[in-house]
Formats: C-alpha cells, sequence, structure tokens
C-alpha cells in the first residue's frame, strides 16, 4: 500500500548525487584551462642537439629541444617549430596536446632564438631548413618513433609564422616528410614585407597580382611598423651561454641580413639584393617540390601575412600535382592565432595515421560583429573548391559592384612629413579596430587626404571570398617613385559605422605617368578577405595618400584619384554553413557555473514531468506538433479544446478564427506561457514547458508589442537581444532593422511611435536572431496597406529559405494571399486544416474559360472522380473539381486540343471559412 504524502520522485539521495555532480563540474570547468596546457601521461626529455653552422663547415651549434613521449610507442612523430621571437617554450600547450593525442613531439628552439646557439639567417634553405633535416635524422634513431624504413621515421612537420615557412622549406627539401602544416605565413618573405599591390591596366596585366606581387620595374611599400617589429625581435641580446652569437647594432640576425634590412628601412624602398635573399628564403622558391599532403591555414585578421600569400603557395603546390588543402579562419597576427591549433592536430592524425588525405576543398571563416569581450565570434563556411587556385580563371564567381557615390575626380594631398597620417590599425592589435570603442582612434582618415567611393545599400548581402580588384586613375604632382597611395575597403552600416574587414590595406606604389599631371591608369588588388557585406549596408573604397603603418614618402604631393569604370569586381565562391564558431574560452568557467546550476533547475523540472520522455526522435525536424492541447480555467470557462495540427518546414501556415476561436491561447500554450490542461506541444520534438531552452528557436510576437517607450527603437532592439544571452552577431539586426523600415524613427523614442510603428518594431524584435519558427499574433494590425504588402512578401521570403512562419489573424484575404496553409478554429476547437487552394476548391466549383465548351466537357468525361461539368451563363465551365488537381484539368483539355484561357475558383476563403463557422455554429445549437 503506497504511503499517503509520499510523492514517487527523485529521492534525497539523488538530489546529493545532482548536487555533488554540479559541484565538480562547476570545478572542473574553471579547472579547463590549465589541463588543456598540460595533458597527462605525457613524459617529457629536454635535450640540446649539435648540427653544422653552415654546409661544408666543422663548426657547429647546437639547438635547444624538449621531446613530448606518450603513453604507448612506437609512434608517429611531429617536428614542431615556433614563431619569430619565440623559442620551444611558445608551442609548450601545443606539443602536449599533439602528445597526449599519441604523437611523439620534438619543440625545439630555432638557431639564434632561446638557448639554441647561432644566428638568425631567416630559414636559410641552407641553415634552418639543414637543421629541421638535421632534426629529422636525430627522430629516426629514436626507438620511440614509429619508421617507415631505415633512417626514415613516419613523421609530419608544424608551425606558425616563422615556423610555418620552415615547416614549408622542410617539406620541399626533405622527401621524408609525411605531412606538412603551415598556419599564418608567408610565401615571399619580400613581397610581404614590400607589398604592391597595383599593376598597369595597359599592355598584359593580369586582373590579379601574384603575391602582393612587386610589379617589374615598380618598388614595393616597406611595412615599416611591421618590419620594425620583425627586426626588434631578433634584434635582443642572447641569453646567458649563447653571447657569441651576437653582432653590435644587430643582436641575433646574420650580418648579411641585418645590414640588407637597415639599407631597405632607411630608403623606405628594397634593394634588389635584399628581395632576391628573402626570397631564395621563402616557400615560394621551391613550394612546388612539396609532396607530401598540406595544410595551409591562413589567418582573416592578418596584416602581415595575407590571404594573398597562402594563394601563391597554394598554386605552386597544386600546379606540381600535390595535395594542398586551405582553411581561413577568424584569426591571425592581428587576432587569435591558436585557433588554427586545432585544425593543425585534425590533419595531422588523418594524414599520419594512414587515413586519406581529404579532397582539396576550401573552409573559410565568416566573421561576425566584435563583442562586448572583444571577441569576433563566426560562422563556419565550405566550399567545394578553393578560389585561390585559379584567381584569374573567367570562370571563378564573382559579384560587380558599382560605386557610383561619390565625386568622380577627388583631390587629395599628402602633407609634409606625410603626417598627420591615416591610421587603419596596429601591428598585432588590428582587432581591435573593429570595436566601437577603439575603432574610432585605431581608423581614420584626416581630411583632404583620402578619396572616397562609396556604393548604394546593397541590395543583397555580399560574400567576398579572396581579393576585389578596381582600376583607378591618378594624377600626381609626386617626383619619380613617390606616387604612393593606399587602398582599402570599409563596410558601412546603416547607421554609419565603419568596419574595416581584416584590418589591411592595399599599398601602391604607381609607375611613373608620361610627365608631371599625366594620369596614370592602375588595376589596384584589395586586400584579400573572407568577410559578407549585409544587406543595407554600403561599400566604401578609400585611397588614402598616407598610412602610420608603412614607409610614405616624406615630400607633400598633391594626387586627383579618379574611377574610370566605377564597377568593382568582388570574387565570390559559393559555399555552405557548417557550423559557427564562438570564442568560449574565457566563458568556461562560466559556463560550467551555468550548467551546474541548470543540473540544479533540472530536478524541478524532472518533478514535473514525472520521467516523461521529453524529446521525440520522430520529430526533431518538424517545427511544430501540437496534440490533443487543451485548456480550461478555474471558472470552467474552456478557451480550447481538443486542438491538434502540425507545422512543416517552409510553411507559411494560418491559423485563421474569429476573436474569441482559442487562437491566441493556443500560441500562448504553445510558446510556453501558460500550462495546457491536457495535451502538448512539441517544437522540433521537444516538449514544450515554460523556459524550455528549444524555445531560443523560435521568435515570437504575441498580444501587441512590449515595448519600452523611454527608449529609442535601437534600444530596444539591443536591449531585447542583450537579455537572451546571446552573442551579438547572432541578432541579424541589420536584417531585420531593414524589415522594420522605420529609417530615422528608428532612433526616436518608441513613446513617440504611431501604432503601426510600434507594430513594425515589434516584429522586427520576434525576427532578431532569424529564428527557424516565427510565430506572430495579428501581425498587421496597425499597418497600411503598403506595409500589409511589404509584410506579406517579408513572411513567404522568410519561409522560402527554409524556416517556418505561424501567423495568427482573422484577416482573410490577407491569410490567403500570405499563407500556403491554413487552420481553422472556431470556439476553442479546430474545424479544417489543409493548404489554401484545397479549402478554397472545396468550397464551389472552379471556372475555365476555354475557346470550345462541348469539345471540353467530352474531354472531361474521361476523368475520374471529377465532379458536376456546367455551362455558366458568361460561356464559361464550371467545374466541381473534388479532389483533382485543376492542373490535371488544364492538362486533359490542353491535350484534347482546347485553348484554355483561365482557370480560377468562384470562391474565396472568406467563403469557405463563413459557410464553415456557419455550420459549426448550427451544430453546437443543435447539440
Amino acid at each position: 500500500m503506497r504511503q499517503r504524502g509520499r510523492r514517487p520522485v527523485v529521492g534525497s539521495r539523488a538530489i546529493r548525487a545532482v548536487l555533488i555532480g554540479g559541484l565538480l563540474i562547476i570545478v572542473a570547468g574553471f579547472a579547463v584551462p590549465a589541463v588543456r596546457g598540460g595533458a597527462t601521461q605525457v613524459r617529457t626529455e629536454a635535450t640540446t642537439i649539435p648540427v653544422p653552422d653552415a654546409p661544408d663547415s666543422s663548426a657547429t651549434l647546437t639547438l635547444d629541444t624538449n621531446l613530448y613521449l606518450p603513453q604507448r610507442t612506437p609512434a608517429p612523430a611531429v617536428l614542431l617549430a615556433h614563431g619569430f621571437g619565440g623559442n620551444k617554450d611558445s608551442v609548450e600547450g601545443q606539443a602536449r596536446q599533439l602528445a597526449a593525442d599519441g604523437f611523439v613531439v620534438l619543440a625545439y628552439s630555432a638557431r639564434g632564438f632561446g638557448a639554441s646557439t647561432g644566428q638568425i639567417w631567416l630559414n636559410d634553405p641552407d641553415r634552418e631548413v639543414a637543421d629541421a633535416r638535421a632534426l629529422v635524422s636525430w627522430l629516426a634513431a629514436r626507438p620511440e618513433v614509429a619508421q617507415d624504413g631505415p633512417g626514415d621515421p613516419h613523421v609530419g612537420v608544424a608551425g606558425g609564422s616563422y615556423g610555418g615557412a620552415l615547416a614549408l622549406g622542410l617539406g620541399a627539401t626533405d622527401p621524408r616528410v609525411d605531412a606538412v602544416a603551415a598556419g599564418i605565413t608567408w610565401n615571399d618573405l619580400g613581397t610581404a614585407l614590400f607589398p604592391n599591390y597595383a599593376v598597369p591596366v595597359t599592355g598584359a596585366a593580369p586582373a590579379i597580382t601574384t603575391p602582393a606581387g612587386v610589379v617589374e620595374g615598380s618598388d614595393g611599400v616597406l611595412k615599416r611598423q611591421w618590419a620594425a617589429t620583425f627586426f626588434a625581435a631578433g634584434n635582443q641580446l642572447p641569453p646567458a651561454g649563447a653571447e657569441g652569437t651576437a653582432t653590435p647594432g644587430c643582436g641575433r640576425f646574420a650580418p648579411p641580413i641585418c645590414q640588407a634590412y637597415i639599407a631597405s628601412a632607411v630608403s623606405g624602398r628594397p634593394t634588389p639584393e635584399l628581395l632576391a635573399l628573402l626570397r631564395s628564403h621563402s616557400p615560394v622558391a621551391n613550394a612546388g617540390a612539396i609532396t607530401a599532403p598540406t595544410l595551409l591555414i591562413q589567418g582573416e585578421r592578418d596584416s602581415l601575412f595575407g590571404l594573398d600569400q597562402a594563394d601563391a603557395t597554394a598554386r605552386a603546390i597544386a600546379g606540381a600535382g600535390g595535395n594542398v588543402q586551405v582553411r581561413w579562419f577568424n584569426g591571425g597576427h592581428d587576432g587569435d592565432s591558436n585557433r588554427a591549433d586545432g585544425a593543425i592536430r585534425s590533419f595531422l592524425d588523418r594524414t599520419l595515421r594512414g587515413e586519406p588525405p581529404d579532397s582539396p576543398g576550401f573552409d573559410f571563416a565568416l566573421p561576425g560583429a566584435v563583442n562586448e569581450q572583444g571577441e569576433v565570434p563566426s560562422r563556419r563556411m565550405t566550399a567545394p573548391s578553393y578560389p585561390g587556385l585559379t584567381p584569374n580563371s573567367p570562370d571563378t564567381p564573382h559579384t560587380v559592384v558599382e560605386l557610383s557615390d561619390g565625386a568622380r575626380d577627388q583631390p587629395i594631398a599628402r602633407p609634409p612629413g606625410a603626417a598627420p597620417a591615416s591610421i587603419s590599425g596596429l601591428p598585432g592589435l588590428g582587432a581591435l579596430a573593429a570595436t566601437p570603442a577603439a575603432g574610432a582612434l585605431l581608423t581614420r582618415d584626416p581630411p583632404g587626404q583620402a578619396a572616397t567611393f562609396r556604393s548604394a545599400p546593397l541590395p543583397r548581402a555580399v560574400t567576398v571570398t579572396g581579393s576585389a580588384t578596381v582600376d583607378l586613375r591618378v594624377t600626381s604632382t609626386a617626383g619619380p617613385g613617390e606616387t604612393v597611395l593606399f587602398a582599402k575597403l570599409y563596410d558601412v552600416s546603416s547607421s554609419g559605422r565603419r568596419t574595416l574587414p581584416g584590418t589591411s590595406v592595399s599599398a601602391l606604389r604607381l609607375p611613373d605617368g608620361a610627365g608631371p599631371g599625366a594620369p596614370v591608369d592602375v588595376r589596384v588588388s584589395l586586400p584579400a578577405i573572407g568577410y559578407q557585406f549585409a544587406e543595407g549596408h554600403r561599400i566604401e573604397l578609400v585611397v588614402a595618400s598616407t598610412d602610420q603603418a608603412y614607409a610614405v614618402p616624406a615630400a607633400p604631393a598633391q594626387f586627383v584619384v579618379s574611377l574610370p569604370d566605377d564597377r568593382m569586381r568582388m570574387p565570390s565562391v559559393p559555399a555552405t554553413a557548417t557550423s559557427r564558431t564562438i570564442p568560449v574560452a574565457p566563458l568556461i568557467g562560466i559556463g560550467a557555473l551555468a550548467l551546474g546550476t541548470a543540473g540544479l533547475a533540472g530536478i524541478a523540472r524532472f518533478r514535473r514531468t514525472r520521467r516523461r520522455p521529453d524529446v521525440d526522435p520522430a520529430l526533431t525536424e518538424v517545427p511544430l506538433v501540437v496534440d490533443n492541447l487543451g485548456k480550461t480555467y478555474r471558472n470552467g470557462f474552456r478557451a480550447v479544446r481538443s486542438v491538434s495540427f502540425r507545422v512543416e518546414p517552409g510553411q507559411v501556415l494560418g491559423l485563421l478564427g474569429p476573436n474569441g476561436a482559442g487562437k491566441t491561447t493556443t500560441l500562448r500554450m504553445v510558446l510556453g506561457l501558460i500550462n495546457p490542461t491536457r495535451g502538448t506541444a512539441r517544437v522540433f520534438g521537444r516538449r514544450i514547458t515554460p523556459g524550455a531552452s528549444v524555445l531560443t528557436r523560435v521568435g515570437a510576437f504575441i498580444e501587441g508589442p512590449g515595448l519600452l517607450p523611454q527608449l529609442s527603437g535601437a534600444d530596444n532592439l539591443r536591449l531585447f537581444w542583450q537579455a537572451t544571452g546571446r552573442p551579438a552577431d547572432q541578432a541579424a539586426l541589420d536584417e531585420v532593422v531593414r524589415i522594420a523600415d522605420l529609417g530615422p524613427a528608428l532612433d526616436r523614442k518608441v513613446g513617440s511611435y504611431s501604432q503601426g510603428m510600434r507594430q513594425r518594431l515589434a516584429i522586427a524584435q520576434a525576427m532578431l536572431g532569424l529564428p527557424d519558427l516565427l510565430i506572430l499574433d495579428e501581425p498587421t494590425n496597425g499597418l497600411d496597406p503598403p506595409q500589409i504588402r511589404r509584410m506579406r512578401e517579408v513572411l513567404r521570403a522568410y519561409a522560402q529559405d527554409g524556416r517556418t512562419v505561424l501567423v495568427s489573424s482573422h484577416l482573410l484575404a490577407e491569410v490567403e494571399q500570405t499563407c500556403t496553409d491554413v487552420v481553422v478554429m472556431n470556439r476553442g476547437a479546430v474545424i479544417s486544416a489543409g493548404p489554401v487552394h484545397e479549402l478554397v476548391a472545396a468550397g464551389g466549383p472552379t471556372e475555365f474559360r476555354v475557346d470550345d465548351r462541348t469539345r471540353a466537357a467530352a474531354a472531361l468525361a474521361g476523368i475520374d472522380g471529377l465532379g458536376s461539368v456546367a455551362d455558366a451563363a458568361d460561356g464559361s465551365l464550371r467545374i466541381d473539381l473534388r479532389a483533382v488537381p485543376s492542373a490535371d484539368v488544364v492538362r486533359t483539355l490542353v491535350e484534347a486540343g482546347v485553348a484554355v484561357r483561365s482557370a480560377a475558383p468562384t470562391s474565396r476563403l472568406e467563403d469557405v471559412f463563413l459557410a464553415m463557422i456557419e455550420n459549426r455554429s448550427a451544430d453546437d445549437d443543435d447539440r
């Protein structure tokens, strides 16, 4: 016999278990960052390895190394190289993680860095690259390393920036290397530090230059700040024990490297000797010799080594028949470069364990808006092929944007000393330029120093994957070789906020014209980006006379910049979204705390549901299923009685009924705002309860706009989205603002809005985040006819993108013109449901206008299931279709030689609806 008062629910032991588990989750969450830095079951050995100082030299130097050993050996090995200015400790976290994955990892300090001796030769094939080959031989002698043959270890090489170029150099010169993973690195260090993105338009000029290519006979423009940062990192004094490796004035740089750089830094132009030296020490010299599967990861926020550098390396490898994959990520030297580590681990795990290499597809990120923490979430996109392999192909998809807003000929000046200068960003801090607070300081163009050409508001979003090109005409008073300009693309929102994608600019040292004042036509390659300009935004081309990050001639000059052709060509590879990446490292502890709290709250929900299943696996792809839903209030009033219907993906479903039919009560139960007396509502298979997590996929507007009158429309939208706790870039704010169509009123207080304006703002609020299921209660109340028509178009387009819309209304004409399907309610119950056209057809005959009614009637006699066919007084045929589609009737008539001028139902949804209501009311009265 069951004891009275005892509830068959979770016991106290279970509650304590959940409490303890929640606390453990919280503790573990705060411990995660520490664990990532040091994986368990990894043994380390520190040692120094001697290598020759130079070819055919008896002198040696020592490389300081750490060997990381996994739990089980023998295992494949990874040689891990560090970035410029770093050492073996810089990659310790990555090394430990790879070792935890089961690899033997050798991390080392390159010559001239850390405790290693020797001088810096910038990845000289005969020095730094030869050192790496010696380390591969050292690994071949270790018993812990799996072998492909005598002296041939099963080994991959990985590195970023300086280490990435080293990895490519090793892969090109050592056939024992089985996999190469290079991140955020250069193809040609000369063109990376001395770029020139302009070529003459006349002659056989390519549409896109190769990597930031220096034109024959033209000098590049020195990236002064990055070059100085680069040089300063190697100009430091060596640690104790390596004092003999330093040169006065050059630190640990080898004298030939140091002297060539100093000469070019003073003049701002590269010497031929320096360009030749940097080229010979870069992947451009031998990348075509790489035969091992190769992964190139390049950052979209990288003003040092742009995406074009990876393009050039990929073309060299693929052109020689090698297997190369390219991945762009939301980071780089101006962002979080560690985001590339996961892709490198996955690539090495696959290739070094014998799995076939992936097809040469293309992954890239579409960055979103910067959040309050300065992080840039992004969407991961996948394309079937990499456009960087064939940038000049006429088959490469592209979008043409007209820069028609702005004077065609714009004069600008370069002030004496090139100061004040335009600011595009700071080396290593470029990502700050996208934040609202720092953007105004880190991106500016002084008045009179920049020509601006703008597009009209974009009618649709434009995705750019590569380097846009535009033709410029420049007239200059500068001296020979001193016409230096800087081109960049801004994203300008509807509110006027400017964002510089990738924080990069294109430096142009233009060839001299026919004489002073003679125009020069050039084709400019803008910085390669992976970026989406939102619908309604403008694209702004700015050509500036100065930039503080570059070496700019000091002599004053005047220029006239014009567009001989205002069309800009922007590459845009078709791609599909695969995931959305959100920076979570700073939020792990908070997330774990929230998870623990949610676990405790789940106990209460578990009590309420009494172990009933939460998800129906068969319905996870169905937006909404309402099953036998009912609501009876305490006073005995039955507002809703046994309502059941189903909403499929892509539908615009109208919940139709007179006032008091129970539509709003049904929607409130669907959204968990009130509890049903019986029945269930499931959204994407998950049963709805108050606060159900699946409701984040639903946008709703129920019983009038809930807005704060003292705030502006824009602030209402922002505040609502912040309350959801979701990342700002997921709000799609610009798109819903366009839908609201409030113009300047968006910045006014809502208290001054008309009813129609408040209605439109509330609908935009419901659409924030572009939810999978959109539920709107009487959305056209207060809208005038043009606005109703616009809303009709918006809802249809919303569903065509694969989402679903549920609209409740008593406006029959609007439901008929907007909705694909309808559920008719009256007195709390569903009285009919189905596609709109079927309900309308069932309400009366369909009128067909034909050229020969006699022949038509004879032809239709052969259609089974067709109802009566009658002549109408106006000369048409009125046919009772019953279940026969009208398309079948038209086809039969045409095949019989009868011309059909029109086919239309004789009744409207209003007629059908009223008939249903009257019939049901009569039935209820009879009962």
